[in-house]
């Protein structure tokens, strides 16, 4: 028969470990640390859908851990306990607080632990405002978020956090935050993802909960003086300006008339359309409520179904003001602005032609695009002392609109804003869209329906100024009814 010092360690005792004390510190601290950032997330103002990563991804595997580690605490102890009861000697964790030993590791381990929860409820502190940062939505996933990232940089909403706008609010955009977040850590690890990166979001904040936090809808906006500065893919690379006013007006008869390219938010108004694509650039059927009640139905000639069996959208600020912080220029158009800026030199014979035509070709990677371009214009160019400054410029143009290895550049990604290079204002205005008595939508062909061309052309041209307006010209032809994309391809204009 054993000795009662020699019978098994009770199930308490088999917890008096150090391992397992410390796997109960572990286990303390994440969830103290997931308790905190849970309060974070929920009283923000803004939800984190990466905050779901640290809250129920990273603190839950930290308290796993620690849960694991007191099992395997006691289950060493029950191990050693078993060897006891076979005649081996115990030693049991004891402390005697009458031993000064004792005395220093108790209070070591217990200002160890304190250290522990102030550094764990500091780090969560840190990294709740560290998820929120722009650094971490566009560079912690490199390569899927770099096209993102390096356009937001390049955009008028480059001062604006990326969660102001792509987290929702409510109970049920708030678990699809967090769901969607755990969903991108996965593929990211994984590396299933989309190339390019689809759109429009489908979960994306409705535009009265994000643009207009900033944006008032019912400020009356007037007319606008633009110019545009373009070039030709001539040997002069010559020069070609429009100057113009944009009638952008308003919808709020309260503070202006209701009219202009802002009629389009009227709030008093209703536009639905239907998609035929999920890019929505393909839009055969529109329906206009107007403020007397009045419903009118337009219809391209295609269209013959009945709209029931379709989803019908509502328009809003997203249906035209698609690209707000990710623009991806067009080669055409970021050329164009580096002539007019003076970083490529228009003296140089064909460069606007030669830079579109190094820029468009399909390159594998990034690095191996640069090498290419240089290699290509330094042999187009090779005597020229501007021709390294080209290079460089060349370079950078790429790196700001194009991302072989995400298959993102201005094709992927439409700009609705116009319609110059993509459809845009034609998807609707194309004068193919007519009612049931024959009724048109404004066509693409009534240019001063939403802009008045004070001067075009260049040099001398530019000084007669018509405040009724010039009819559109392309060089030296008269244009009546045309659409942009039909020649504009955004690389080459024919």
């Amino acid at each position: 028969m054993t000795n009662e010092t020699e019978k098994p360690a009770k199930r308490s005792q088999q917890y008096r470990n150090w391992l397992s004390l410390s796997g109960a510190i572990i286990a303390l601290g994440s969830f103290f640390s997931f308790i905190l950032l849970f309060a974070f997330d929920f009283i923000s103002h803004h939800g984190n859908p990466y905050m779901g990563i640290l809250a129920y991804v990273v603190a839950p595997a930290f308290l796993i851990l620690g849960l694991l580690l007191i099992a395997l605490g006691a289950w060493i102890e029950r191990r050693h306990s078993r060897r006891i009861a076979a005649g081996a000697a115990r030693h049991a964790l004891t402390i005697d607080l009458s031993r000064q030993r004792d005395r220093r590791a108790l209070i070591g381990f217990i200002a160890g632990a304190v250290l522990f929860l102030l550094v764990s409820a500091f780090g969560s502190y840190q990294t709740y405002h560290y998820s929120e940062s722009v650094h971490f939505c566009g560079q912690t996933c490199h390569t899927p978020m770099n096209p993102e990232f390096t356009t937001y940089l390049n955009s008028p909403h480059a001062r604006v956090a990326c969660t102001e706008c792509h987290v929702g609010s409510g109970a049920t955009a708030y678990v699809k935050a967090k769901i969607n977040g755990v969903h991108q850590l996965v593929c990211t690890f994984s590396g299933h993802y989309e190339r390019p990166i689809k759109t429009p979001i489908k979960n994306l904040r409705p535009a009265q909960e994000t643009c207009e936090q900033c944006h008032w809808p019912s400020r009356f906006v007037g007319n606008l003086d633009r110019t545009y500065s373009h070039f030709l893919a001539d040997e002069t690379n010559t020069p070609f300006t429009v100057r113009l006013l944009l009638k952008v007006g308003g919808g709020d008869s309260r503070h202006g008339p209701a009219g202009g390219i802002h009629w389009h938010m009227n709030l008093a108004n209703k536009v639905e359309y239907i998609a035929g694509d999920e890019r929505r650039q393909d839009i055969p059927w529109v329906r206009v409520t107007e403020t007397n009640g009045v419903v009118t139905e337009y219809r391209t000639p295609k269209f013959t179904d009945d709209p029931a069996k379709h989803t019908i959208h509502t328009m809003d600020c997203m249906d035209c003001h698609n690209r707000p912080a990710h623009h991806f220029r067009s080669p055409d158009d970021a050329v164009d602005l580096a002539l007019s800026l003076g970083r490529v030199d228009t003296s140089m014979p064909w460069v606007k032609s030669n830079l579109l035509a190094a820029l468009i070709q399909p390159y594998a990677a990034e690095a191996d695009a640069l090498q290419k371009i240089a290699t290509t214009l330094r042999a187009q160019y090779p005597n020229d002392p501007k021709a390294e400054q080209l290079v460089a410029e060349a370079r950078q143009l790429y790196r700001n609109n194009f991302f072989p290895e995400m298959k993102a550049d201005w094709r992927a990604y439409p700009n609705n804003i116009g319609h110059k290079n993509w459809a845009g204002c034609f998807r609707c205005h194309d004068g193919l869209h007519k009612s049931t008595t024959g009724k048109r939508m404004i066509p693409a062909s009534d240019c001063n329906s939403c802009h008045t061309i004070l001067a075009q052309g260049s040099g001398p041209q530019l000084d007669q100024l018509n405040a009724k307006g010039h009819g559109f010209f392309h060089l030296d032809a008269e244009y009546s009814d045309f659409s942009c994309v039909n020649c504009h391809t955004g690389a080459f204009t024919k």
